[in-house]
């Protein structure tokens, strides 16, 4: 007998459908009066901050998912300077009987325009931070490992000149 895997099972010995979902987003900063600032998305109350990012678009390429995704979340207009690292977690939908392993492929931004104050719906409120507060503002580990090596490459690029 076949069986569809689209359908929950309801049966609590079975093992959980796993998925393997991949999102894009990235780390945009500036540097004002010589402090480096980035910018964060929040929601809820309290807020919960984190970076942007979101799914790919069916046909478009992980670069153009994180600066749509970007723009969309943040309200600005970006360009990527270079990948920062991927980062990889869990989580579950036990209704569903689902088991996600999402993938996030970060990138460095800088802006090229546009407002925060242009942002979607999903988020709250978007903000530019300090870098050091920023750090302590982000709720999420592994999305704080990913600002701490961006802020490595950001120096390299400032001590460059570039």
């Amino acid at each position: 007998m076949s069986r569809n895997n689209n359908v929950p099972n309801n049966n609590p010995m079975s093992k959980p459908r796993i998925e393997e979902p991949v999102s894009a987003g990235g780390v945009v900063y500036r540097v004002v009066e010589g402090n480096i600032q980035t910018v964060l998305c929040g929601r809820d109350n309290p807020i919960r901050w984190s970076l942007a990012k979101g799914t790919p678009d069916y046909g478009e390429t992980l670069e153009e998912t994180a600066v749509r995704e970007v723009r969309e979340e943040t309200g600005l207009d970006v360009e990527i300077i270079q990948p920062i690292k991927q980062i990889d977690y869990w989580f579950a939908d036990k209704q569903a009987q689902v088991k996600y392993h999402k993938t996030v492929h970060f990138y460095l931004m800088s802006p090229l325009g546009g407002n925060t104050d242009q942002h979607d719906v999903e988020f709250d409120v978007v903000e530019w931070f300090t870098l050091g507060d920023a750090l302590t503002s982000l709720n999420y580990r592994n999305e704080v490992q990913v600002l701490e090596l961006a802020s490595e490459l950001i120096s390299l690029r400032i001590r460059d000149g570039q």
